[in-house]
């Protein structure tokens, strides 16, 4: 006799389950906060939950998500994280240049260290910053101390990061723009272009020159 449709269903999700392989990013839960809703029946309780996604490889995401239970409301910010992952450029094990930004309430300043300085940041900051694989960093944060605001800070201060190429002059900030003072100076920055002529174009030329003369 064969077994009854629900386990056949039960015992094809655990198959699945254990088949699944495991993923590349790493996930933490930062908050989760009960929030509550006014409706025209009363008020309707949920629960959000905050994760950060990250890959400590240059890829981290911040995501948020709503339900009536715990882990349903994690679940759903954790696809959440996943979709809005972005890419930090690094600078060996730093990043490329300081950053400042204001986000609400919160103010916060990154400024690249040199190796072996370590993560000195606190809070979600400091999980940001460790998933997204940045090892060497100084953070300071102003401000208020919601904690999905300065993430959210967080994550808009390394989206504002721009990658930084060549090696660093002396007297030189990273991501810093050198630009010309003097008109000579701009022209020899400027590439030089050659325009090839053919014979016949050529001989044009000459002629016209002769006969000015």
């Amino acid at each position: 006799m064969p077994p009854p449709k629900n386990q056949r269903q039960d015992r094809k999700r655990n198959d699945r389950r254990g088949t699944r392989e495991p993923s590349e990013y790493d996930d933490v839960t930062l908050a989760v906060d009960r929030v509550t809703r006014v409706v025209k029946g009363g008020r309707r309780m949920r629960f959000r939950a905050v994760v950060i996604v990250g890959n400590r490889k240059g890829k981290v995401g911040l995501g948020t998500g709503k339900a009536t239970e715990v882990q349903a409301a994690v679940q759903k910010a954790g696809r959440s994280a996943k979709r809005a992952l972005i890419t930090v450029p690094m600078r060996g094990t730093t990043i490329p240049h300081e950053v400042n930004v204001k986000h609400k309430a919160a103010r916060l300043r990154l400024m690249p260290a040199s190796p072996g300085t370590g993560i000195i940041a606190g809070g979600p900051l400091r999980t940001i910053l460790d998933l997204a694989g940045v090892q060497d960093i100084l953070a300071k944060r102003f401000g208020g101390s919601n904690k999905l605001v300065n993430a959210q800070a967080a994550m808009k201060a390394l989206a504002m990061l721009r990658p930084v190429h060549g090696k660093k002059a002396e007297g030189e900030t990273l991501g810093t723009v050198v630009t010309p003072d003097t008109p000579e100076e701009l022209a020899s920055s400027l590439p030089v272009t050659h325009v090839h002529t053919s014979k016949e174009e050529h001989e044009k030329q000459q002629g016209r020159k002769s006969v000015d003369v």
